[in-house]
């Protein structure tokens, strides 16, 4: 451990980081590191097991301990709140919807999504045993409750209304690296897919709640019926409940169909900004990160028109009903017909994705920990608007 100095201390539930980070784990590297820029509170990433980026965190500066225990669940409910007790802890941050029930230090909590209570189904029963358990108590008690979209605050408030007064929104950030490629390496790009026109692009994990079925639907009715459709590419990892989806996938292939798998940072990167038409038909999104990627791309982008996706992408993107497979089979064909209006599309969303600032979110995030720390009383209604 480092030594004290005289800024405030949080631990921070850094679960999401033990493999490698997708979710709620990119939005923690990123959170920390935006944090750790601004130096006002000092860090203390804590898990289970070691993280996967532990190097580049120890970059940025930040501490890290690890308390063995048998699960992360374990460690969270029976083993944080002893290294909690210690002097040197001042608060403790969790990102990952839930804190310990018997948690001796003020504290602040994320909530991204109540899927495990609006759609139960579209997690593994192991996953809702994890978050359901310690969800109302976890509300109770957090002194701030950070939300990631407008969409979040209102299903946080209607479930549990005595909690009106502690939540705010602090929007996520769009990793820097996600800017528009340049006209020669966006043809590299394409020429190594074998997608020399470019192609439709998926990114995500393969999971019911991505809703992809209906995208596969109308994508292989547009490919059936016209030789000019636009390739699929599809990024992203296997999640619970996807093997017919996987066979499904196989099956489409000969038709133009690229399934890619988890990328490697950098390389997500360039199939994004060589995409021509970004679609995340999602059934439900705490915010939809990918969506906001493919505008700060520059990427024309079609959404599912339900929970905090018509608040990211406003008037900058295209958005349908998820269960309305036809109207996206029209959204991608028009897009993909009018260079026009697809490039119109493009610079709206560039000019969107503008407001998704990790050193904003990172600022209003420090704001809510120091003020977390002066009074043990929740702070009067902000509402429900972002700062």
């Amino acid at each position: 451990m480092q030594p004290m100095d005289d800024r405030p201390t949080i631990a921070v539930d850094a679960r999401s980081l033990v493999g490698p980070p997708t979710g709620i784990g990119v939005f923690t590297l990123s959170m920390l590191k935006a944090l750790a820029d601004r130096g006002a509170v000092r860090c203390i990433g804590m898990a289970h097991r070691d993280l996967s980026c532990a190097d580049e965190l120890r970059r940025e500066g930040i501490e890290l301990e690890t308390q063995s225990a048998p699960s992360g669940v374990w460690w969270q409910q029976l083993t944080l709140p002893r290294r909690l007790a210690a002097p040197d802890i001042d608060m403790v941050w969790s990102p990952l919807l839930t804190l310990p029930l018997r948690n001796p230090v003020p504290s602040v909590v994320t909530i991204h999504d109540l899927t495990p209570l609006v759609l139960p189904d579209a997690h593994r029963l192991k996953v809702r045993l994890s978050f359901l358990p310690f969800l109302g108590s976890t509300v109770r008690q957090a002194r701030r409750i950070a939300v990631d979209s407008k969409a979040t605050a209102e299903d946080v408030q209607a479930h549990f209304p005595d909690s009106a007064s502690r939540v705010q929104v602090v929007y996520p950030g769009i990793d820097p690296v996600f800017v528009p490629g340049d006209s020669e390496a966006i043809a590299e790009t394409r020429q190594g897919l074998g997608c020399q026109r470019g192609y439709l692009l998926f990114s995500g994990t393969l999971e019911p709640r991505k809703n992809l079925a209906t995208l596969l639907d109308a994508w292989e009715a547009l490919a059936s019926s016209s030789a000019g459709t636009l390739p699929l590419v599809i990024t992203g990892p296997y999640g619970w409940k996807s093997r017919s989806l996987a066979s499904r996938i196989e099956q489409l292939q000969p038709l133009g169909l690229q399934y890619l798998g988890r990328l490697p940072r950098a390389r997500q990167v360039e199939v994004m900004q060589a995409a021509s038409i970004f679609v995340y038909p999602s059934l439900y999104e705490g915010f939809g990160l990918p969506a906001a990627e493919a505008m700060a791309c520059g990427i024309p982008t079609i959404v599912s028109n339900r929970s905090s996706l018509p608040e990211v992408v406003g008037e900058a993107g295209v958005q349908f009903s998820p269960q309305d497979g036809g109207r996206l089979r029209e959204a991608i064909a028009e897009l993909a017909g009018d260079p026009e209006l697809s490039n119109e599309l493009g610079l709206r969303g560039l000019e969107r994705a503008k407001r998704f600032d990790w050193a904003r979110a990172a600022g209003e995030m420090e704001e809510i920990f120091l003020e977390t720390l002066k009074s043990d009383l929740p702070p009067a209604d902000e509402g429900l608007e972002a700062k």
